[in-house]
């Protein structure tokens, strides 16, 4: 062995895999296909994709369902203890499945990015999300994989932001939100197939929102009037 080398220097690095995918949200009709619940969306296009069926579980206090994937069994969760104490429900599932923290793959909305965009990470704080809050209190770690999902910032004067979050998209944001739930998927099957850092860098440049509109070009100036002969 060379000099300074340590034997884990040669152990292949193990890729994360999720195993259990979960999705935020709040569970009342009236929160349905609002911007903080676009996780739950991504949990239903998953289970619509995969042919899994949802329904309630009381020991978890979630809409839960367990299939196949493109690559293997996989759990999907939608916690129905409200945005702020989701990290029960999770808590929960993986102390029934037998999961380690890390097989986590949680899914949640995001005000920092852009309509559009997607974030994968492998780990990371809260960053102010109160349900990423409550799964990171009880799951005792950061260390779980995480995907953002940009819902933007408030079109209009800050001070809005609750209004914002608990809002419905826009008629015109419609064709980006079914194409980022597409995307979203596109990138956990990736996830799935080969580990998370391997999606996150195929798929956190993407963008799915249409470029904004070019600004008008200024109008010719009017020719000089010529002299009358």
């Amino acid at each position: 062995m060379p000099k300074g080398a340590s034997e884990s220097s040669s152990e292949p690095v193990i890729p994360i895999i999720p195993k259990l995918i979960v999705g935020l949200g709040n569970p009342e009709p009236k929160y349905d296909r609002t911007r903080h619940n676009i996780g739950f969306e991504v949990i239903d296009e998953l289970a619509k994709v995969w042919g899994i069926s949802l329904s309630e579980n009381r020991r978890f206090n979630a809409l839960a369902g367990e299939g196949r994937s493109p690559v293997g069994k996989i759990y999907l969760l939608k916690p129905l203890t409200y945005m702020n104490r989701s990290g029960q429900a999770i808590r929960a599932a993986i102390d029934w499945y037998k999961l380690p923290p890390e097989s986590v793959l949680t899914i949640y909305d995001d005000m920092d990015l852009p309509l559009g965009r997607l974030r994968l990470r492998e780990s990371g704080s809260a960053g102010g999300h109160n349900g990423m809050k409550s799964t990171i209190a009880h799951l005792g770690t950061q260390n779980f994989p995480r995907l953002r999902l940009g819902i933007g910032r408030p079109r209009v004067v800050s001070g809005e932001t609750v209004s914002h979050v608990l809002g419905k998209f826009a008629p015109d944001e419609a064709p980006t939100v079914r194409d980022l739930l597409r995307l979203s998927v596109e990138t956990i099957e990736r996830s799935l197939k080969d580990g998370v850092p391997k999606a996150a860098s195929l798929y956190n440049n993407r963008n799915v929102a249409p470029p904004p509109p070019k600004p008008a070009a200024p109008p010719s100036p009017a020719p000089d009037p010529q002299p009358i002969a």
